[in-house]
Order: C-alpha cells, then structure tokens, then sequence
C-alpha cells in the first residue's frame, strides 16, 4: 500500500513547507519530549541553523550568473523594489508604532515582503512572461535566505548584527554559487536535494514553535500577505514597467516565500532579543504564504491581460 503524501502537499498551497512545519509544530505542543530523546532525533529538529546552510548552498548552485542584460536589469530592479517597500514598510512600524501594527513586527514583514515564491515566479513568466522575465529568475533568487532581512534590520540598527555574521551567512550560498556555474552537472546536483533539504528546514522550524502561536499569528499573517500583494506587487508592477518590461515579472514575484519561514529563526540565533517573537512572526509569515500563493496568479493574470 502507498500513501501519496507528496501529491497531498501539492495540493496545499506552500504545502512543501507548510505541512512539515505543523508536523513540527504537532509535536512540539503535544509531545515536546519526544523531541529532546537525544542523537539524531533531536539533532534534526534542533538543527535548523546547519540545514539552512545547507539549502542556502543549494539555491546558490541554481543561480547563473551568465543572463542577457535585459534579464539582469529585470531581475536586479525587482529585487531592489521588493527589498525597499519591505523596509520602509517595516521602518514605519518599527519607529511610529513600537514595532507592533495589528502584531505584526519588523521582523515579520521584512522577513516575508522581501522574499519571493521562486517556484511561483518561474511559472507564472514561464506562461505569461517573456524569455527576459524568465532569465530574471537567476536574481530574483537572492531574495531567497535571511541575508537581506539581516543586512537591513542591522543597517538599520534594529537588530546587532555583526558584519562577519552577514558574512557568515553569505558564505554558502557564495559557494554555490561558484559550484553551480563552473559545472552544470553538480547544479543539477543541489536542485534535486532542494525539495528534500526544504522539508527537514520547515519541519525543523516547526519544531520551535507551538499551535498558540500559530492562531495568534493567523489573522495578521493574512493582513502580512495582502501588505505583500497590494503594495509590494503595485511597485514591483510599476518598476518593471519602467525598466523595459511588461509588469508580468513584476506582479510575479508579489509573493511571499514559504522558505521565509526559516528568516526570523535565523535572525534571532544572531541576536537573542528577536526569540520571544519567532514563533508569531513564523506563523504570520506562514500564513501570508499561503494568501500570496493563492492571489498572486490570479494578478498576473490579470496584468498579463491588461498588458494585451
């Protein structure tokens, strides 16, 4: 007998990262011992910081760096216009409502406003976009990880983040990088372990949190979602179309990545303060995953048809 459990969590909207992680989660709140016998057990749901090397040098690998320049000036522009409406959305609630807007944090909406669906992006312009939108995809994955939420909340000063611990976070997906395009045998190589190494990152994540956490994230994950969408997708939109493109990528990468998840985790093993709001800006982050998902097509879509 066979369980199709992988056509299941394709079923579920980010449900490669959003089922592990209420695995996780299940039985952090319920059998929390479980976790803690020891061994390899506890080392993978403690584990998330080697396991988000580990998939950061996974995504580096995918990344090439030989795209035509429409491409690059594509890519390059929406990563920019997605990184500065999350800051300046998550500076306005940092610094005029003391970090907490209907509870959501700057954490929270950097983390997930910043990021991007990769797997969305590349079918959405796979249908929609041109041959320039889809190249953009090898940019457009830079916003995967932690590293810009972490250069952001420490340029800002709101979290310590030592300049070697941006480094240090770089470091993997460099070297992925480097491996990916001096050989397109070993790229291939790393994106078939992404999925795998995705899976144990949320279940890993999920094993921190705790189902109270989840339900008072819930509401404001969806508030954190439709942010994403109605502003981060209307500037990326406009941006697009400024730089020679056609708004498609724009309103493709509106989207919120369910790797996200992992963004406050890693925050917060730099700098302490952060872990008493992980699990909430977790869930929130989840949530507005799962809204993005579930909008962003039907806006590109929309703008594709607009587009004529």
């Amino acid at each position: 007998m066979t369980i199709p459990m992988k056509d299941f969590m394709d079923k579920v909207p980010g449900g490669v990262i959003i089922v592990p992680l209420l695995i996780g989660c299940a039985l952090n709140t319920f059998c929390p011992e479980v976790l803690m016998i020891g061994s390899f057990t506890t080392g993978i749901a403690t584990g998330s910081a080697a396991l988000m090397g580990a998939l950061f040098l996974c995504l580096g690998a995918q990344l090439d760096i030989r795209c035509a320049p429409q491409a690059v000036k594509t890519g390059a522009a929406l990563v920019i216009a997605k990184l500065a409406v999350a800051t300046l959305i998550g500076w306005g609630i940092g610094h005029f409502f003391n970090d907490n807007l209907f509870g959501l944090s700057m954490l929270a909406v950097i983390a997930a406003v910043s990021n991007s669906n990769g797997a969305l992006y590349a079918t959405m312009t796979a249908t929609y976009g041109t041959k320039s939108d889809r190249g953009a995809m090898a940019l457009v994955s830079l916003n995967d990880g932690p590293f810009l939420t972490m250069m952001v909340m420490g340029a800002s000063g709101s979290a310590d983040i030592p300049y070697i611990s941006l480094i240090a976070a770089l470091i993997p997906l460099f070297i992925g990088v480097v491996i990916g395009n001096l050989d397109p045998k070993m790229r291939k190589v790393f994106m078939e372990g992404t999925t795998m190494i995705i899976l144990l990152v949320a279940f890993s994540v999920g094993c921190t949190m705790h189902f109270q956490q989840i339900l008072s994230g819930g509401i404001s994950g969806i508030l954190l979602g439709l942010c994403a969408i109605a502003i981060g997708g209307i500037v990326c939109i406009i941006v697009d179309r400024m730089t020679g493109g056609s708004g498609v990528a724009g309103a493709a990468i509106s989207s919120v990545a369910a790797n996200a998840v992992a963004t406050p985790a890693a925050v917060a093993a730099v700098d302490s303060k952060f872990l008493p709001i992980v699990g909430v800006a977790t869930a929130q982050i989840a949530a507005a995953s799962i809204v993005t998902c579930l909008l962003t097509p039907f806006l590109v879509a929309w703008v594709a048809k607009k587009k004529g």
